[in-house]
């Protein structure tokens, strides 16, 4: 993902929501949001080149999305695939299994978000490695340093308290929010923070572009016994939409 609002336990049904566009190469292959056969309780999209995911849900419990993080250097081709970490972490195997004890160092830039029914944390790899829990409340991620959001990363997250606020119980309305094409000037960093990345900090929420743009909007809510849905909502490079998908799963209740 490229941009994530996240509500931790605060709406009166949906104990969990997150909200997120994945922006990336419309060239670069995917399969959308399904339940993979193995394991069969891991529900995500799947990179086809690097075998991860951007953002998953695991019925065991467990829950995560990343965002690549800009402002560090160029990108490191010999560096591990971000997926990967997510990958092993959801389906409970894999030398990044226990993300705890993975070495982030060896990753290329992220933010990433981890959530399980008893806490909400907030990992990035940049400058060092950090992790930070959340508390009850609306977060977002996007390209830029966790204490320096991009501007954009503001509005969605007000997108989503004011669905909150309106006391809905439809998550699906949640896709309005992640359509805005307005870009969003970025106000003067207090720290240089240089761009390495094809995302312009003055990008909208809904990138659209012919060549690297938004390629799918994610909605996952859980209620508080355990009954969760993911929908996906996927587009050509003309912003078109070409397919959906939804998905019900089980949570262990908190």
């Amino acid at each position: 993902m490229c941009i994530v609002a996240f509500a931790w336990k605060a709406h009166p049904r949906w104990p969990l929501i997150a909200i997120g566009n994945r922006d990336e190469l419309h060239a670069r292959p995917a399969d959308g949001a399904h339940r993979w056969e193995k394991p069969d309780h891991l529900l995500a999209g799947r990179d086809k080149l690097a075998g991860g995911t951007w953002l998953g849900i695991s019925e065991q419990g467990r829950l995560a999305v990343v965002t690549n993080l800009y402002g560090f250097g160029p990108p490191d081709p010999d560096r591990a695939s971000r997926g990967d970490l997510l990958k092993d972490y959801l389906s409970g195997s894999g030398p990044y299994a226990d993300i705890g004890a993975a070495d982030y160092a060896n990753f290329k830039p992220f933010n990433l978000i981890t959530v399980t029914p008893d806490e909400a944390l907030m990992h990035s790899n940049r400058p060092d490695k950090t992790v930070k829990m959340l508390g009850h409340g609306i977060h977002g991620l996007s390209n830029g340093p966790v204490d320096q959001p991009w501007q954009k990363s503001p509005h969605l997250n007000q997108s989503l308290a004011k669905w909150i606020a309106t006391g809905s119980d439809d998550p699906a309305l949640l896709f309005d929010g992640l359509l805005d094409r307005h870009s969003y000037e970025p106000k003067e960093p207090s720290r240089p923070s240089p761009q390495a990345g094809p995302e312009p900090r003055n990008s909208a929420i809904f990138i659209l572009n012919p060549v690297y743009g938004t390629r799918c909007s994610t909605v996952v809510a859980i209620d508080h016994s355990g009954k969760g849905v993911f929908l996906e909502r996927r587009f050509a490079a003309s912003g078109s939409v070409v397919g959906e998908s939804r998905l019900s799963f089980s949570w262990p209740a908190a």
